[in-house]
C-alpha cells in the first residue's frame, strides 16, 4: 500500500494516474482540511471533495473542482436573494456539502462522515481527513486575518499577505486511521501541492511526524524556478519565510524525505534529487509520472 498526502489540485492529477495502475484496495490519501468552510449553513471540504469525485469519476477536471455536468441554479438564486456566496457552488456538489454538514451537526467525526460519502459514491480507495478537529488556514493582509478562500476565492489571490496563520480551538492531531495507514505503507508520497497550505497542515498535525518515522517518503515539488504550476504557492511560500522554489520546498519538508522529485525543465538544482515530466497537462502523463514514483517506491 501507499499513502498519498495531498491537497489542492497538484495531487489529484497524479493520483489520476495513480489510480489507472494501482489496485485501487492499495491506496490511502490522506487529505488537507485546514481550507474547510461553512458557507449557507453547509461544509465546504473542497480537498476532500476533490479526491473523493475524481476517485468516483464525477470531477470536473477542466477546473479540477467540482462535479463534471454540474448545474449552478440554486447557487443563482441565494446570489438573487441576497445570500453573499463568494464560492460557486454546484448543486449536486451542494447536496454533498448539505450531507456532511448535517452529519457533523449530528456528532459524527469528519472522518466517519467521509467514509459514509465515499461509501455512497462508490470509492474504494482509502480516503481520509488529516485531522477530526477543525483546523482553519488563515492569512494575514492588510484587512487583518482572512481565511485562505476569501484570499484566493474572492479577493483571487490579488491581496498582499503577509502570514500564513493557523487557527483551531484544540490543537489537530492525525486520527488512529491516518497513522495506521501510514503504518501500513510501504511508502508515502507527498503529491505536487502547495506547501504552505495543503500540505504542512497535514505535516503539522500532531503524531504524523512520528509516524513518518521509518517510511520511505517521496516528495514532488510544484515549482518550476520561482514560479508554481498553478496556484497561489509562491506568495504563500514568501509569507511564511520560504524561498519560493523547489529549493524552498526542499526546505519545507526538511529531515523527512527520503526522494526528492524536480520537473525536467526545473534550473533550480537540488543535490540528489530526480527528475521527470511533472506538469500532467492530461491523463496520459499522470500515468506516466505515476509510474515512475511507484517504481521509486519499490526501490525504497
Amino acid at each position: 500500500m501507499i499513502t498519498f498526502l495531498s491537497g489542492g489540485t497538484g495531487t489529484p492529477k497524479l493520483l489520476r494516474g495513480v489510480q489507472r495502475i494501482m489496485d485501487r484496495h492499495e491506496i490511502s490519501v490522506v487529505v488537507n482540511t485546514a481550507e474547510d468552510i461553512w458557507i449557507s449553513g453547509n461544509h465546504i471540504s473542497p480537498d476532500l471533495d476533490t479526491v473523493m469525485y475524481l476517485f468516483s469519476g464525477i470531477l470536473n477536471t477542466d477546473t479540477w473542482w467540482g462535479i463534471r455536468n454540474d448545474t449552478f441554479t440554486t447557487h443563482d438564486d441565494a446570489q438573487r436573494l441576497g445570500i453573499d456566496e463568494f464560492i460557486a457552488i454546484g448543486d449536486r456538489d451542494r447536496a454533498v456539502h448539505i450531507a456532511r454538514g448535517e452529519m457533523l451537526r449530528n456528532g459524527m467525526r469528519l472522518t466517519n462522515v467521509t467514509k459514509v460519502l465515499c461509501d455512497r459514491f462508490g470509492v474504494r480507495e482509502n480516503v481520509l481527513p488529516m485531522t477530526d478537529t477543525e483546523i482553519i488556514t488563515q492569512v494575514r493582509t492588510d484587512l487583518g486575518l482572512i481565511h485562505f478562500q476569501e484570499y484566493w476565492v474572492r479577493a483571487k489571490g490579488a491581496l498582499d499577505i503577509y502570514d500564513v496563520v493557523r487557527t483551531f480551538v484544540d490543537p489537530p492531531a492525525a486520527t488512529e486511521e491516518v497513522l495506521a495507514a501510514i503504518e501500513a505503507s510501504d511508502a508515502v508520497v507527498i503529491g505536487p501541492s502547495n506547501p504552505i497550505t495543503s500540505i504542512l497542515p497535514i505535516l503539522e498535525c500532531e503524531g504524523l511526524r512520528t509516524g513518518l518515522n521509518n517510511k520511505c517518503l517521496i516528495a514532488i515539488s510544484p515549482f518550476i524556478g520561482d514560479a508554481p504550476v498553478s496556484g497561489p504557492a509562491a506568495a504563500l511560500m514568501r509569507a511564511r519565510g520560504f524561498e519560493p522554489s523547489s529549493k524552498g520546498t526542499f526546505s519545507c519538508y526538511h529531515g523527512l524525505v527520503d526522494i526528492f522529485i524536480q520537473d525536467i525543465r526545473d534550473p533550480v538544482d537540488i543535490g540528489g534529487s530526480v527528475r521527470f515530466d511533472t506538469l500532467m497537462t492530461d491523463e496520459k502523463k499522470s500515468v506516466a509520472l505515476a509510474q515512475e514514483v511507484l517504481r521509486l517506491a519499490g526501490l525504497c
